[in-house]
């Protein structure tokens, strides 16, 4: 089966079956957004939803969060990944946010990417999900799904994912298609015992056992 074969039975699959596909991530800014999405790295969005409430409360704003230390930070996500790294790097995001952008989330990847602690990643979800810019952000799910199925070949890292999905998907469906392969890989495609028995679009998947 040729590639272009795989993306159009994944497209025409998700498009009915999960026509509305969004962040599990709870956020109601922009701001908010930015933390949640770094405070998700190497963690899961479950652990970051129960976290945030606490967090957000006491820093409900770029410019609040700006005027604490690493160590204010700290006991709010300690329960989190990594939670030293995570607020020394909240902190300093904060800090360029207000200093160079005025609190306003720029809606540019380079521009997010200046932040500190703002990875490839994290600017391709926000700059997606915020203000709907074609681009694939690559996490662990999607790297994973995406090899298994077929849609990339031979890539070792996310960039080289990315690169191959942004050429195989339309790309006015790009900040969809990274929900769809993102939540298909945390339900279905699971990384130990993936569901093929459930999973719509075996037909399509490359390493789908056989019938």
């Amino acid at each position: 089966m040729r590639r272009e074969e795989r993306y159009r039975g994944v497209v025409e699959y998700f498009s009915v079956a999960m026509p509305v596909a969004e962040s599990e991530l709870v956020f109601s800014s922009p701001y908010e957004l930015v933390v949640a999405v770094m405070l998700s790295a190497q963690c899961t969005d479950k652990r970051v939803n129960l976290t945030t409430p606490e967090l957000f409360r006491r820093f409900p704003t770029a410019e609040s969060l700006a005027e604490a230390t690493p160590e204010e930070i700290y006991p709010y996500i300690k329960s989190i990944s990594y939670p030293n790294n995570k607020a020394k790097n909240l902190a300093a995001m904060a800090r360029r946010l207000v200093g160079e952008f005025g609190g306003v989330v720029p809606d540019t990847v380079e521009r997010l990417e200046s932040l500190p602690g703002v990875g490839r990643k994290t600017a391709n979800v926000v700059a997606a999900v915020l203000f709907g810019r074609e681009v694939m952000p690559v996490d662990t799910h999607v790297f994973r799904v995406s090899r298994r199925i077929g849609l990339t070949v031979g890539a070792k890292t996310p960039l080289q994912a990315e690169e191959q999905l942004e050429r195989g998907f339309p790309s006015h469906l790009l900040p969809i298609a990274h929900h769809w392969l993102i939540l298909h890989g945390r339900y279905v495609c699971t990384a130990r015992k993936p569901k093929c028995h459930e999973c719509g679009i075996r037909e399509w998947c490359k390493s789908a056992p056989k019938e």
